[in-house]
């Protein structure tokens, strides 16, 4: 058996999913919620995914400082230090990097998965053997591993990944790392047949990941480091405050994955979904006879057709000649929104905001 005691995973839990409002709102978003009806949140599914891989000590969760005591309430097996609260939301690559010198003050050779929160795994044992061989990979060169999915369509959400030379265990180098690309570009990369999506889950050894943040993003590794000292003391969070806000607002993609010569992907096939939309719900749930996804018992469907329906316990809805549509009400929001325009959510949710304030996010 592959030895656990160096591997740690830290789940990225900070993001409020603006994607998928109105049901992921500011005081609850949707990594906290059982958005798939299976009586646990995807982050306590997430969680206990992977038990599978190393024990719960070894499992950190980073959040936004609002969200720790729910971090705290769904997963009780955590302590009080495996719960990170960022003081701001400053993406991915901040994240990732305070993540590591946390667990180099705990563990300096330790080997780092990172894994979002949110998103859906159909083949938990497969995923896992996959991290292994990507865990041993790291283990034996200086790599930056991102795990790799075959694209069924030109998603513009996504980063893509072109895909070069084998290398060992089915892991290949990585040519080019392109981030959330225009539709003709996906397009392009989609027919090409040499790119993969980037699933946004990274293994990695300590090291390997500090040098990459000091050469490539050296003001994010200035910041950070100065607390090198803090980390794991009654001073982090403090320190925390004072100097987290002011590092730069980007995502690990662009800060190192694009810049960086070591990066390697494990094309990966674990019914795997980022279950960033309504439509990937949509995709990922039962559906009636109509292609329907009903999450209500109190609905009336005529001339209905590959729809989403979300409503409170309590409500009725009567809905009539919709096809491919979302419709979530959420009591004191209404959407009724083209799934083929989903990516156009995040912009009216920003409308919302600009126009009504914060008192419907």
């Amino acid at each position: 058996m592959q030895n656990t005691s160096d591997v740690y995973v830290a789940i990225m839990a900070g993001g409020v999913g603006s994607r998928f409002w109105p049901g992921s709102r500011e005081r609850r978003p949707k990594q906290f919620q059982d958005i798939l009806s299976v009586g646990r949140s995807l982050l306590r599914l997430t969680f206990e995914r992977f038990l599978g891989l190393c024990p719960a000590s070894h499992i950190f969760v980073v959040t936004n400082a609002a969200y720790t005591h729910l971090v705290a309430e769904q997963l009780p097996e955590l302590s009080p230090h495996q719960i990170l609260g960022e003081p701001t939301r400053n993406d991915t690559a901040p994240c990732i990097a305070y993540t590591a010198f946390k667990l180099a003050g705990l563990n300096p050779n330790a080997t780092l998965v990172i894994a979002p929160s949110d998103h859906i795994v159909l083949q938990p044992e497969a995923f896992l053997n996959l991290l292994r061989r990507a865990i041993n990979f790291a283990r034996q060169r200086d790599a930056l591993i991102t795990l790799g999915i075959q694209p069924t369509h030109p998603h513009t959400g996504y980063g893509y990944i072109q895909v070069g030379p084998l290398e060992a265990d089915g892991i290949f180098r990585v040519e080019r790392f392109t981030e959330k690309p225009d539709l003709q570009t996906a397009q392009r990369f989609l027919s090409s047949g040499q790119y993969l999506w980037n699933a946004g889950i990274f293994i990695w050894q300590l090291p390997a990941i500090l040098r990459a943040f000091e050469q490539y993003a050296p003001d994010i590794y200035e910041v950070l480091h100065q607390g090198k000292d803090a980390y794991n003391t009654p001073k982090e969070a403090e320190f925390l405050q004072e100097h987290y806000p002011t590092t730069r607002k980007t995502p690990v993609d662009i800060a190192i994955l694009e810049k960086a010569n070591n990066v390697f992907t494990l094309p990966a096939d674990f019914g795997w979904s980022d279950l960033g939309t309504w439509a990937s719900l949509h995709q990922e749930s039962p559906k009636d006879a109509h292609g329907n996804v009903v999450q209500t018992p109190t609905a009336l469907l005529y001339d209905v057709e590959h729809t989403l329906v979300r409503a409170p316990e309590g409500k009725l809805l009567v809905l009539r000649g919709l096809q491919d549509y979302i419709v979530v009400d959420e009591g004191d929001v209404l959407l009724i929104w083209p799934k083929s325009e989903e990516q156009a959510i995040k912009q009216a949710r920003a409308e919302v905001e600009r126009q009504f304030g914060e008192v419907f996010l």
